[in-house]
């Protein structure tokens, strides 16, 4: 059954939300490394049937938008490639795992950090532990930069998400993230024209990425806040 839940990018303005989507906070968690290494539920925000989210990150109702975009004559052109993530990832191969990466849709989570880092896990999967954090840290990847696959059945390891929306809050660098949309939500661009529908991706919200509409990390160079209470 085809996906009802869809987000439109709008020119130069926000992303209409449709489909009745859940909506909530999400919050990075750092451990004991120092690095970000689970993900925390944050508050949710009412149902609703549509809604429009701010993409220039000055709204004064943040995450939805109040038009501030006109005001600032905020330029949300379309930078990013329409291709398949396939075609934009290269490949790493380990004994047991192998690794797409596609660092142009990277969001800086930094997840992908912890134990030495997922490429040398991947590299290592042979031990059944760095095999178990080569998943996990490629699992967290929001933006889905990161996807192992398992080399033995050829299929991609994927976090199990219903269809949903984020919004990320990164308390160990204390800046508010992006949007982060999950379980196969249809993206369309203001052209008409729909990037690869996928379980994970994370769109710009603090309006400073380099490769809209996808985030970059512009976010921690903005120092981007949208008044979260986790941050302070």
């Amino acid at each position: 059954m085809k996906n009802s839940k869809k987000v439109c990018i709008t020119k130069n303005g926000p992303y209409l939300v449709s489909g009745n989507v859940l909506l909530a906070k999400e919050l990075s968690i750092a451990g004991k490394s120092g690095e970000p290494e689970k993900w925390k539920k944050g508050n949710k925000y009412p149902k609703q049937e549509s809604c429009a989210l701010c993409r220039c990150g000055n709204s004064n109702n943040k995450p939805f938008c109040d038009r501030t975009h006109a005001k600032i004559n905020f330029n949300g052109t379309e930078t990013a490639s329409k291709e398949a993530y396939l075609k934009q990832a290269e490949k790493l191969s380990g004994p047991k795992l192998e690794l797409t990466d596609a660092q142009e849709l990277c969001s800086a989570g930094r997840f992908c950090h912890l134990a030495g880092g997922t490429w040398s896990n991947v590299e290592k999967s042979g031990n059944p532990k760095s095999k178990k954090i080569a998943i996990q840290t490629a699992c967290n990847c929001p933006s889905g930069r990161l996807v192992v696959w398992d080399k033995k059945t050829g299929k991609p390891i994927e976090p199990k998400f219903k269809s949903s929306i984020s919004l990320i809050e990164d308390t160990q660098a204390k800046v508010s993230g992006p949007i982060w949309l999950k379980g196969g939500i249809e993206l369309e661009s203001a052209d008409g024209k729909k990037y690869e529908t996928r379980n994970r991706c994370t769109v710009c919200r603090c309006g400073n990425s380099g490769n809209k509409p996808f985030c970059d990390g512009s976010h921690i160079d903005c120092e981007f806040d949208d008044g979260d209470e986790s941050l302070k």
